[in-house]
Formats: C-alpha cells, structure tokens, sequence
C-alpha cells in the first residue's frame, strides 16, 4: 500500500495548487453565485447588509422566464447565435476554399481576412455604429447613405433599431470580425490532408465533388466541430460588441448578458446572479457534449 502511495502522491502533491485554486475561485463561487440567485437580495440594502435577505428557491428563476423582457433576450440571443455561426462558418470555408491551393500573394489575402480579429469588439463596434446608423432620407448616414447614393434606397433600413430583428444587424460585425478566423482553423485542416489521400481518391475514379464529399469533408468534421463550439460560446457571451453598438437600455438588442449588468448596476444581485446560473447551463449544455465526443475519440485511438 505504501509503495502504492509513493507512486501516485507526488502527481497529486504537484497538480493540488492547481486543484485548489480550480476548487475555489471557479468552482466555489459558481456555488456562491447560485446561492446568491435563490435569495430575495434586489435592493441595494439587502446587498451591503443593512437589510436582510431570504431564500427563495426558485421564484427568481420562475419571474425570468415568465417574464416578456427575458423571453425576449433569450430569442435575440438565440437570432444571434444562429445568425453568427451560420455566417462566419460558410464565409470562413469559403475563404479556406479558395485559399486552399498555394497562390500568388496568398499571404497578403491571408492577412486581409485575418485582421479583423486583431480589432477589439468595442473599436470595430464604434465604426460599425456609423454604418449601421438608422437615419434615412436627407439624414441618412453609413451603410443607409451608401444605399442612397447607389441607387439602391430600397435597401435602406432601421438596422439594430429594429424592434423584432434588429439583432440580426449586430451580427453583421461580429461575422466580418470572427470570418477570418474561422477560415484560419478551415485552411489549416485543408492543409493537413495528406496529397496521398486525394491521389488514392481520383485513381479510383472519384470526381471532385466525390472527393470532396468522401475524402476532403470527413476529415474537416472536427475542425467544423472545434469551429461550431468555440464561435457558439464566443456567441452566448456576446456583450462588448452590442453595448458599443446599441446601448444597455435599448429594447431591441437586449441579450442576457446586457440584462446581468443591468440587474447589476441597479443592485438586483439575485436576479443578475440568476442570469449569471442560466448563461453556464446554456454554455455547458454546448460545451459538454463536444468534451465527451473529444473524450471518446481520444480513448479510441
């Protein structure tokens, strides 16, 4: 037993540091954040003390569901997420496609597709709120004044003013910002397919879009897996992008991250925390399927 313990306790020894701040600052105040969202703490008072705070179960949990203002957070969020990972994932393919056989100023291109995502979300909201200005007619500006001058004024819109799908409009910058790199995770997999494999697949007569359908696209699964998890989550967190292209109090970009810092700020730390609780059940119930499929893979091999 002895000798045993003197093989597995040095690991344990080393990676407990790691265990206890993982057990604390993650793991505990996730505890700490779903207690504090089963209290009745709404007020400023029951905050810093001077008032008393009580459990109340679920009723936070059941007054934001049933509640218009969060119905409609959760249906932007999700317009949003939609919207955002069917853009950047056929944009970015699409790039790593045609970027896929070496070429001339390859790395210029490569560089233009890459560089909006050295741009911070709130610089690139800044200018993309110009461009999606929702003045039309002799005041339009941005994206409604280019319209106009084109020709093309049946184009112009109210953008993110737009009370239903004025969410859609913001997912325009976070698609231009994120495009670039998924075509970055897409070109790579196109790059590691070993030449002997599509070889093997036109020696047996395969046409193109056979090869591509039963060679080139099996082997680009985990990069779209990989890309599908890590644009999803980026999504469930939106909030820089829209609070510097909207504002906190517009109606139409509401998403639940703007709704936690607006519980937040007015000292309701029970309903922010609730929030808070959804948001990680949202993200894991993305995340822990990719983790158990990333698990079984790596066993099998």
């Amino acid at each position: 037993m002895l000798r045993k313990a003197k093989g597995w306790l040095p690991p344990i020894l080393l990676i407990s540091p790691s265990l206890l701040l993982l057990a604390v600052f993650v793991y505990g105040f996730i505890g700490l954040n779903v207690q504090q969202s089963m209290t009745n703490a709404h007020t400023a008072g029951q905050v810093t003390g001077r008032r008393p705070t009580e459990f109340v179960g679920l009723d936070n949990y059941i007054a934001l569901f049933t509640s218009e203002s969060f119905q409609h957070s959760l249906r932007n969020l999700l317009l949003f997420t939609l919207a955002f990972l069917v853009g950047t994932l056929l944009i970015g393919f699409t790039w790593a496609w045609v970027l896929e056989k070496p070429m001339r100023g390859e790395c210029i291109f490569r560089s233009i597709f890459l560089f909006p995502m050295a741009v911070s979300f709130v610089a690139s909201g800044v200018v993309w709120k110009w461009l999606l200005n929702a003045n039309q007619g002799d005041a339009a500006s941005g994206l409604n004044r280019l319209f106009q001058m084109t020709g093309l004024g049946f184009l112009q819109n109210p953008w993110w003013t737009h009370i239903s799908l004025g969410i859609l409009a913001i997912a325009l910058p976070a698609i231009w910002q994120l495009s670039g790199y998924v075509m970055a995770l897409f070109l790579a997999g196109f790059r590691g397919i070993p030449e002997e494999l599509r070889e093997a697949g036109r020696i047996d007569g395969a046409s193109e879009w056979q090869l591509y359908r039963y060679v080139i696209f099996p082997q680009l699964s985990p990069i779209a897996l990989s890309a599908l998890i890590i644009i999803g989550h980026m999504s469930l967190k939106a909030f820089d992008l829209i609070m510097s292209i909207s504002s906190q109090s517009a109606y139409s970009t509401l998403v639940p991250a703007i709704d936690m810092y607006v519980f937040k700020t007015t000292y309701d730390y029970a309903n922010a925390a609730a929030v808070g609780a959804i948001l990680l059940v949202i993200v894991a119930v993305l995340v822990i399927p990719y983790l158990v499929l990333t698990s079984r893979a790596e066993s099998k091999r």
